[in-house]
């Protein structure tokens, strides 16, 4: 049975659970509540349990839920019950710092799905170098390692006028999903889904946010009367 269509902000939620459900389940906890995953997560346990309901009832009235049980359950939601193997094209700094950190996470955690298997460039300087345990091959030879590596996600970290045809490139070798974090938009077909991490977006909605908080803390000023 296909899972309801439902917002992203619901899904970005889901994954925050899912990182306090395996935080949990490594100090040995068996059950949660929605009260102590809505102070872990930033939101109220009423909005916990709005979230979940999109896919069928998972606590118990009086105990709360099942850490391990929902931890699965999550993982098959979100897609996560089988590895998906990701590439990405621009060995560049934010190419290598990413790579980096999800070998680390991997290492860390080994219910993290997403694995980057292979890099891309197109500088000869660095085709052939290893990050850490990764090997960065030619942008010409994308199509090939896809196919031979079973990858279906594709990361894309080149300067934004490289941006597009590397989605092209992409999409023409047989990815399913693309991360972008080029700083600019890029098309692809229906069928392929689309992630834009805009970094400079995400600060700016930072800063309105630290402004409301602030507005919203602020105590209202005293308001002089003068006396009959």
């Amino acid at each position: 049975m296909p899972w309801p269509k439902i917002a992203d902000a619901v899904v970005r939620r889901l994954v925050v659970y899912l990182r306090v459900l395996d935080q949990e389940a490594k100090r040995g906890e068996r059950t949660i509540s929605s009260y102590r995953l809505a102070a872990k997560t930033g939101v109220s346990p009423a909005l916990v349990r709005k979230d979940l309901a999109w896919f069928g009832e998972f606590g118990t009235r009086g105990v709360g839920y099942d850490v391990g049980y929902l931890q699965e359950q999550l993982h098959k939601i979100l897609g996560l019950s089988r590895e998906v193997r990701a590439v990405l094209v621009g060995a560049g700094s934010l190419g290598v710092a990413l790579t980096r950190y999800n070998v680390r996470r991997i290492s860390e955690d080994r219910s993290i799905s997403v694995r980057i298997v292979a890099l891309f460039d197109t500088d000869p300087g660095k085709i052939g170098l290893m990050i850490d345990g990764i090997e960065v091959y030619p942008l010409r030879q994308l199509a090939e390692k896809v196919r031979e590596l079973g990858a279906t996600m594709g990361i894309i970290t080149v300067p934004a006028f490289a941006a597009q045809a590397v989605a092209d490139e992409l999409v023409k070798a047989g990815i399913r999903g693309i991360l972008n974090f080029a700083p600019i938009p890029i098309h692809v077909p229906p069928s392929v889904a689309l992630q834009t991490a805009d970094l400079s977006l995400e600060m700016q909605y930072l800063a309105y946010v630290m402004e409301a908080k602030r507005a919203e803390a602020k105590e209202p000023e005293a308001v002089a009367t003068v006396g009959p």
